[in-house]
């Protein structure tokens, strides 16, 4: 290399390092940190993150600056701004309410203005002041209506719309201000005013809306709380509504709203689940994603759950069905978008869920048993698409409680409650045909389905068929299991057989020679003889046919 080149070199290296210089001097700067270059020392700490290791002495110190500066500001004017809203709510005579409006409104502008002058003075109280200052603002406007010794406006519809300009005013100067504090606080007040217009359309109206400017907030600005509260605040509002509404003083009961509340539940978490499966890449599905599907799913259904537990409407079948709908296509649009694993399974469990209280609101007993023993085919169909080992667990633990709970509630079995059986030998099928696309090792589910069956089966036609013929029964399974040996090339459904063929000789023994039925005798013996035969024929030629090759 000549000397040149590395003079030039040199020369980019210095500029570099200058400009570097420059930026960190101006971070400082902008922090506050005064550094001492000689000794290598921090000389003041004024951010947030420990550069270097503090003595318990420094932390001590620090803790009391960080309360004495931050907390005490924050608090101070909480505390302040409820006092003057006190001071204008209370009830002075011969004090018209026109003049607590007017000192409200100016009290604000004043506050803003002070809050401006002291954004780069003081600027951790200049958006604590400001936020003080807007809410004063919005109780002000409330308080025409609201509170005191007397009101300006008395048609609710008009304090509606000037409490709506009012969070409007509130959440542009929160936007122009940058501030997500501020901007969380307009929307708070956007849910306030949700309640106080008290009329059903309106606030499904107000809290739809305010779940838009959430979403598109924290997709905006990437911060969690915005959805977190947003959604807690949503279904909190639309559950003090169907409460009757205490925040306006009234009793607190269940009311009769209109129906058309539990879509607009649904809307909701459409909204809420959109928030998260849009948002900007890459895609973690971290802790924060998975909390807020929990508290998206769990606060909508739960809601939805209990009005229509309350309503005892005739049509919650089919609102829980079209909630099942839904809530199963924002999990395949979670899977679709990333192949989503927590988001994919709570949002599909619980549209599982709805599905199943549909078939109990809509069929009687038994028959809403043997839809739900079903309904398990589809659970592990899609549970299989989304590749999801926990779905067909609880799956499987499911059916087997489904089951179980149908034993103990009928008390006697029917030849419809071979559904449990078929279903058991359909799902071990459906796991070994799309095994690869599971993470998991399947043999053991299907081994557990097909003891299912092979218990299931020879249960049910013991007691479903005539009496004495249940020998009979069980030798047509065993040779539909022999078949499916063949058809399949499973060596799992012949040890099937040859246990299904092992009970039916036991009953056969103990059962059918003290029966009275002679014809049964005959049948049953000739029959269990013959086939056991055939079979022992056909593992014959089996053999032979092994060794030839």
């Amino acid at each position: 290399m000549s000397s040149k080149s590395k003079d030039h070199s040199s020369e980019e290296l210095f500029n570099y390092l200058k400009n570097l210089d420059e930026r960190i001097s101006k971070i400082e700067q902008k922090l506050q940190i005064s550094v001492n270059y000689e000794n290598k020392e921090l000389l003041d700490l004024n951010v947030n993150e420990t550069i270097v290791e503090l003595s318990s002495e420094e932390k001590e110190e620090r803790l009391e600056f960080q309360i004495g500066q931050f907390w005490l500001a924050k608090l101070g004017i909480l505390i302040f701004f409820i006092g003057v809203a006190f001071l204008m709510s209370f009830p002075f005579k011969h004090i018209p309410v026109i003049v607590d409006i007017i000192f409200g409104y100016a009290f604000c502008v004043v506050v803003y203005f002070i809050s401006i002058h002291w954004r780069d003075i003081y600027s951790h109280l200049s958006d604590y002041l400001l936020g003080g200052g807007l809410f004063l603002f919005y109780f002000t406007t409330l308080r025409m209506h609201f509170f005191g010794n007397g009101i300006l406006i008395s048609e609710t519809p008009v304090e509606v719309i000037l409490l709506s300009v009012t969070v409007a005013i509130i959440l542009f100067i929160s936007i122009k201000r940058k501030s997500n504090y501020l901007i969380l606080l307009s929307l708070i007040l956007g849910y306030v005013t949700a309640l106080v217009s008290n009329n059903p359309y309106s606030v499904f109206g107000f809290l739809t809306l305010l779940s838009l400017f959430t979403v598109y907030f924290k997709l905006k600005y990437n911060w969690h709380t915005f959805i977190f509260a947003g959604i807690f605040l949503t279904y909190f509002s639309h559950f003090l509504w169907f409460m009757n509404n205490p925040v306006l003083g009234n009793t607190l009961q269940p009311v009769q709203g209109p129906s058309i509340n539990l879509m607009f539940l649904l809307i909701y978490a459409v909204i809420f689940a959109s928030g998260e499966r849009l948002r900007k890449s890459p895609f973690p599905e971290n802790a924060t994603v998975v909390f807020s599907s929990i508290l998206n799913a769990g606060g909508c259904y739960f809601l939805f759950f209990l009005i229509t537990f309350v309503y005892k409407d005739a049509s919650a079948s089919l609102y829980h069905l079209i909630a099942s709908i839904i809530f199963i296509t924002i999990a395949i649009q979670f899977w679709l978008k990333e192949k989503s694993k927590s988001s994919t399974f709570i949002y599909a469990m619980l549209g599982y869920f709805a599905l199943t209280v549909a078939i109990i609101y809509e069929v009687k007993s038994p028959g809403f048993f043997i839809l739900l023993c079903w309904q398990s085919i589809i659970v592990l169909s899609t549970a299989v698409w989304f590749r999801s080992k926990y779905i067909v667990l609880a799956n499987f633990v499911i059916y087997i409680l489904i089951f179980v709970t149908y034993l103990i509630l009928e008390g006697k079995l029917s030849t419809t409650s071979l559904s449990f059986g078929i279903v058991a030998l359909l799902s071990a099928r459906i796991l070994n045909w799309k095994k690869d696309r599971l993470e998991l090792t399947t043999e053991q589910m299907r081994n557990a389905y097909l003891l299912t069956a092979l218990v299931i089966i020879p249960y049910a036609l013991f007691h479903a068929m005539p009496e004495g013929w249940a020998s009979v029964s069980w030798i047509v399974v065993a040779i539909i299991y022999y078949a499916l040996s063949v058809i399949l090339k499973s060596k799992k459904y012949r040890w099937m057989a040859l246990a299904t063929l092992g009970l039916t000789v036991g009953y056969v023994f103990i059962i059918g020679i003290t029966n009275e039925d002679f014809t049964y005798k005959i049948i049953s013996f000739l029959a269990l003889g013959l086939v056991m035969l055939v079979i022992s024929v056909l593992y014959t030629k089996k053999k032979k046919k092994e060794k030839a090759s």
